[in-house]
């Protein structure tokens, strides 16, 4: 590049020969002494070596020879000046390029370099060049670096050293030479040649915009160096970093051309750093929707605290991915978990919150709360510390009083928490390394619809996702692998769980587990649970089995289908029930289980599929649907695919309704269960009352409440052995478990029915 060629810029003074009126032995500028008519100045028009020249006398102890135009400096562009001098008589000077630095408001830039190497004349009459480079950027090899605020400069010579000495100056020669600094001026644009200093302390700032603006489509080129970058900086080109940037944690870096996190990685030589101020960026600009993790593994050594990345956003509203990558958990003790136990009352009439909490200021937000009374996946949700309250994602089923609770802290890769709010926030093809040593997502408190797809959460130390609040409203998870860290573990000695949920609509769909404690503990109504592989065996023989999920609200409305639930089972309970004694509502109801596969092999006998777990007294069923099910036992049998679990009440089967189980398949199963129950009965002897007997086979145990048909097979007879055409009625809830009907007929018979026996009303 050559900016007298290109753009004809006038960089050549003029010669002595045409006046040296404009030629000042001052710094320059407008007003300053001239050498025209000067008394230690003369031309002469002939010499042996130059083709006309000035002959000067050095009078003063710096003499100035400065050309009064304005030589244009340009950022980016280089200008060697050079001297051709030779001394005639006297004392011998020092010589040196020199010139004045100027501001485009024609003010002095201060604090620069404005004198080149002198050089010393050592004989009469040998002709010596002296020369010197100016330009914007510090570079090897530029003598005089003026920075990005110069516009133009005064630019000549000096003389130093005794005086009373002659010499003779020829035309003094500016010429371009960036080519000689600049690698390829065609694609490239480099921020040293706009005042950039890779020093670590020079705000760089101004340069890094200077090299943008000046970029025009081309790319801009950090060299070798550390650059101090005090303020947000958005670069509008495409970025290539040699050199690393340093930054204040609240100054964002804004590349909207070359916005992935390798150009991050590369600009800040730290993994975890760079992600974090790439995920600043991406939550503070509209030019791209999602950061691109370019397929890399990034390390962490502590948790990263997101919405700290982000100290200008409480809450972000906007769509947003974070895609293609994985995180690395490396061992640490910034991974440890936090416990405090401490003391705090609790009352139903305010179920989600402790009161009087000691030693709140230790507890912190996000925490899991364990204690006596205190469902599975209970967490702090806020904290008021001066008030000594704390805000609980669920109430609380028995806690009544005051007590001691447990409240540890997991460490998260990736913890959105602090964040009062994340909406429309999605993580895609991404795998979250735990490596045993740390647990993967935290959800904000509040939000909706936060997306995971195609995600690999691999051995996470507690918790895969964490939901401590409504953050989880309308969660999608979407084909992603969740692998246990307690695989080599038995059931009994497991205590990871993968996920939970505290609102409404989640979507669990395509994913696969393995071993976990359990797979999904699951808040709130509306969630659809389908296509999931999940499993929890061990070898233990007749081992014990852990729920795969487990649903905690009576009313669910919850669609789980077309699952491998293997070796493990789903569980449905009220233990977020602030009073869990039935007194209104729909009890457990709404709940469909459809068209699964359900799988089980070394169990206990009294293992089942099924379980509904009351906390509290007079709940019942309504409105539930299980149908379409594979339920297959291997070795070994056991009793029933499904159960309730009387730790602490059982249910009203006096009050089921619409209840619906049938389809379903059952193999090493010894009672096979359905609603309505078809039973074939026969009584070889007349008798005016038969009872018939469901063995158990309602289902859960269930009361015979109705009957919807009676069948005759063959004919009816008598005691004389006639054949009679009776019409019996039927007694409901006989027998010692309320679960045979009677038969009761006008004269006593024998024969044979089909019976359509319903637990329901």
């Amino acid at each position: 590049m050559n900016k007298a060629i290109t753009d004809g810029l006038q960089l050549m003074p003029p010669a002595f020969a045409q006046g040296l009126d404009v030629w000042s032995s001052g710094d320059g500028t407008p007003g300053s002494d001239t050498y025209d008519g000067a008394a230690n100045a003369a031309l002469v028009a002939g010499d042996a070596h130059f083709a006309g020249c000035l002959e000067l006398q050095k009078t003063a102890s710096t003499q100035h020879l400065r050309y009064m135009g304005e030589t244009p400096i340009l950022p980016g562009c280089y200008l060697r000046v050079t001297a051709r001098v030779k001394a005639m008589s006297g004392a011998l000077p020092t010589v040196r390029i020199s010139g004045w630095a100027g501001a485009s408001n024609d003010s002095h830039v201060s604090g620069v370099v404005e004198v080149g190497p002198g050089v010393t004349l050592s004989a009469y009459g040998e002709v010596v060049e002296v020369q010197a480079i100016v330009g914007t950027g510090t570079r090897t090899g530029v003598d005089m670096p003026w920075g990005i605020a110069a516009a133009y400069g005064h630019l000549g010579l000096d003389l130093t050293g005794p005086n009373g000495g002659v010499i003779r100056v020829d035309d003094l020669i500016i010429e371009d030479v960036t080519s000689v600094f600049l690698r390829d001026m065609l694609s490239v644009v480099d921020v040293v040649d706009y005042g950039a200093v890779g020093n670590g302390s020079t705000d760089c700032h101004a340069a890094f915009e200077a090299a943008d603006d000046a970029a025009d489509g081309r790319r801009i080129l950090v060299p070798e160096g550390e650059f101090l970058i005090n303020s947000t900086l958005s670069l509008n080109h495409d970025v290539v970093f040699e050199g690393t940037l340093s930054m204040p944690d609240d100054a964002m870096l804004l590349l909207t051309k070359s916005y992935n996190y390798p150009t991050y990685a590369a600009a800040f030589d730290d993994e975890a750093l760079a992600f974090k101020k790439a995920f600043q960026a991406l939550l503070n600009s509209v030019d791209h929707e999602s950061l691109d993790l370019g397929g890399r593994s990034i390390t962490l050594h502590e948790p990263i605290d997101m919405q700290a990345a982000v100290p200008n956003r409480t809450s972000y509203a906007t769509r947003r991915y974070i895609r293609n990558g994985q995180f690395t958990a490396q061992a640490g003790a910034p991974w440890d978990h936090d416990v405090v136990t401490s003391q705090a009352s609790y009352s139903s009439s305010d179920n989600r919150k402790l009161t009087d909490v000691n030693n709140i200021a230790a507890i912190p937000v996000g925490a899991l709360v364990e204690g006596a009374g205190v469902g599975r996946e209970v967490y702090v949700r806020e904290k008021n510390t001066g008030a000594g309250e704390l805000t609980l994602s669920q109430p609380l089923f028995d806690a009544e009083g005051r007590q001691n609770f447990t409240f540890t802290q997991f460490k998260y890769m990736l913890d959105f928490s602090g964040f009062s709010a994340i909406k429309k926030f999605g993580i895609s093809g991404v795998e979250f390394q735990c490596n045993g040593e740390a647990s993967a997502l935290r959800l904000a408190p509040a939000g909706s619809v936060f997306v995971l797809h195609d995600c690999y959460f691999t051995k996470p130390k507690a918790r895969a996702i964490t939901s401590i609040g409504n953050g989880c409203q309308g969660m999608l998870v979407d084909n992603c692998q969740f692998l246990s860290d307690e695989d080599a573990e038995d059931v009994s000695d497991r205590v990871s769980i993968a996920l939970n949920a505290n609102s409404n609509d989640v979507k669990l769909r395509h994913n696969r587990a393995t071993r976990f404690l359990h797979w999904a503990v699951m808040a709130g109504s509306n969630h659809t649970i389908t296509g999931n592989h999940f499993f929890q065996g061990d070898s233990v023989a007749g081992g014990v089995r852990t729920a795969g999920i487990v649903v905690t609200d009576t009313y669910a409305s919850h669609t789980i289908s077309e699952n491998y639930i293997d070796n493990c089972f789903v569980e449905w309970t009220n233990e977020y029930d602030a009073t869990p004694d039935f007194s209104t509502g729909f009890s457990f109801s709404a709940m469909s289980i459809t068209d699964n596969v359900f799988l089980s092999g070394d169990v206990a006998n009294w293992f089942s599929y099924i379980v509904i777990k009351p906390y509290g007294s007079g709940h019942f069923l309504n409105g539930v649907s299980v149908t379409g099910n594979k339920f297959r036992s291997i070795n070994g049998t056991i009793d029933r695919a499904e159960r309730v679990d009387t730790s602490f009440a059982d249910l009203d089967f006096t009050r089921s309704r619409d209840v619906f189980f049938d389809g379903n398949t059952f193999h090493n199963v010894d009672t096979k269960s359905r609603n309505p129950l078809r039973v074939e009965h026969d009584e070889g002897s007349a008798a005016s009352t038969w009872s018939v007997d469901t063995d158990g086979s309602l289902p859960f145990s269930g009361h015979s409440r109705g009957v919807d048909s009676v069948v005759m097979e063959g004919s009816m007879r008598n005691s004389g052995g006639s054949v009679v055409y009776p019409t019996p009625y039927v007694r409901t809830n006989q027998g010692s478990n309320n679960d045979r009907i009677d038969l009761v007929w006008p004269e006593a018979v024998r024969g044979t029915v089909r019976v359509l026996i319903r637990m329901d009303r």
